[in-house]
């Protein structure tokens, strides 16, 4: 194992030096928060492909294939319709906005009266995404160096904190670029194709395999459904991805470059699913599906294959974890920290807020470390940040984007309703039923219809401020910084 763990260690080492890299360019808000609006097609793409992809998607995808088969793609393939659909239909929109949150987003189309609310909700989901993206350290380390799980969420998270803390969006980014090319050469290029020859092919996958593990529905629809409810709906208004649309240089970066993400993320969803196909040929008796990604990794790769597909894995996790972590600690800071101190931004304070900004990230991934040892059932961890999200604040942020009569205390109804029914639903049926996403999102759909209609609607002026923001017609444009070619 010396030479694989050697490649883990030059990879960890290397993230580190991304992250001191990026703490020399981060000099300004919009440098450490969204890299300073500057990224081109080539990053945008490799980024947002590495943030969405994470340890669910890597480890979980795999194991979704190893229980149901080809249909177990369906999570990660919903992950990229999302980030299609944002691409195509939203991100120009989002990109031309130059905010920093979705909540400041809500305060603009609103009026200000919608923010706080939902930056609570939003940190909530953002705090438990980086949660169980840390908890899925323990996984990889116990495989790779045989570490007790609180050691292995202690060493993980401490790398992506300190990376993140150091160099903010900067750092995030560089490290996602070279996490983006490991996935692709661990995953796609190294450990698929050897799977299946190691299978004896499709053929013989076939031959050993009952027939549903070949049919593209065998997972079941309600189970579709609900993953495109959760993840496709997802994508769109999650802070940690809109603030990846942030950093696209123009709105034909982020529209054009979500694109290639989202097919990137289709092809990512297929090959999990093979891979665990594979396994299961293999490995035909495993206690827990989760397990067929070290199993096969272990067992059936090459000295130094090995260490870089683990490379790929840990890649995987720490994508979504750092992008998680910014998303977390900006809104908590922009969103809700400085609203409740009544905080005010000043001309000439932008080296200050980086310092904000990085103690709030320190902060946050602190908790998130002690949350994840504390914490054992990842699933329902994601599912509970997930129900909140789309049950809570679908609603008014498309409502917001599509429909010109929503109003300020519509938007804080369905807030307020949809969290509610979740929380109430997840309490009676379940963390891991169906009803609270259905029944929470058509409550907060109600509430934002009944109530935007029965109150006056949003003031004049506050709407043309907003139509123009969208045009990217803003005096705030002035001060940000001219792109740079990437």
């Amino acid at each position: 194992m010396a030479v694989d763990y050697t490649v883990i260690v030059v990879y960890l080492a290397g993230m580190l030096a991304m992250g001191w890299w990026g703490m020399r360019r981060a000099k300004s808000k919009s440098e450490f928060l969204v890299a300073g609006r500057r990224l081109g097609p080539a990053m945008y793409s490799g980024t947002m492909a590495a943030i969405v992809l994470g340890g669910a998607s890597t480890i979980g995808g795999v194991g979704l294939g190893y229980k149901y088969g080809l249909s177990g793609a369906w999570m990660v393939f919903t992950i990229g319709l999302g980030i299609l659909a944002l691409s195509v239909f939203f991100s120009a929109r989002i990109a031309r906005l130059k905010v920093y949150t979705v909540s400041e987003m809500l305060d603009l189309r609103y009026g200000g009266r919608a923010g706080i609310i939902s930056g609570v909700v939003m940190w909530a989901y953002t705090l438990m995404l980086a949660v169980t993206s840390t908890i899925a350290y323990a996984t990889i380390f116990d495989v790779l160096f045989d570490l007790n799980r609180t050691v292995a969420i202690i060493l993980g998270g401490a790398i992506v904190v300190a990376y993140s803390t150091l160099g903010g969006m900067w750092s995030i980014t560089l490290t996602d670029m070279v996490q983006f090319v490991v996935k692709t050469i661990g995953v796609l290029l190294l450990l698929l194709p050897i799977a299946v020859v190691k299978a004896g092919g499709f053929s013989e996958m076939k031959a050993k395999l009952p027939t549903s593990y070949f049919d593209p529905l065998g997972i079941g629809g309600e189970t579709i459904f609900t993953y495109v409810l959760i993840y496709t709906f997802g994508m769109l208004i999650g802070q940690d991805i809109w603030q990846r649309v942030f950093t696209a240089r123009s709105d034909t970066t982020a529209k054009w470059g979500g694109t290639v993400a989202g097919t990137y993320c289709l092809v990512y969803a297929i090959a999990g699913a093979v891979i665990g196909t594979a396994a299961k040929v293999l490995y035909p008796n495993l206690g827990s599906a989760d397990d067929a990604f070290a199993t096969i990794v272990k067992a059936d790769l090459p000295i130094g294959v090995r260490g870089l597909v683990l490379a790929a894995a840990l890649a995987a996790v720490m994508s979504t974890s750092s992008g998680a972590l910014i998303a977390c600690a900006t809104v908590a800071n922009n969103d809700i920290w400085s609203r409740l101190r009544g905080a005010v931004r000043r001309d000439g304070e932008e080296h200050d807020e980086v310092k904000g900004n990085r103690v709030f990230i320190l902060i946050m991934g602190v908790g998130v470390i002690c949350t994840a040892i504390a914490l054992n059932n990842v699933v329902e961890a994601l599912t509970v940040a997930y129900n909140l999200l789309v049950g809570g604040l679908l609603v008014p942020i498309l409502g917001g984007l599509l429909w010109k009569r929503g109003t300020a205390h519509g938007a804080l109804a369905s807030v307020v309703v949809g969290g509610a029914a979740v929380i109430g639903l997840m309490a009676t049926f379940g963390i891991l039923a169906n009803e609270p996403v259905y029944y929470g999102l058509l409550s907060s759909l109600a509430a934002y219809v009944i109530v935007s209609l029965a109150t006056k609607p949003t003031d004049a002026a506050v709407l043309a401020a907003w139509r123009e923001r969208l045009a990217g017609r803003t005096p705030e444009l002035a001060s940000e910084p001219a792109p740079a070619h990437q």
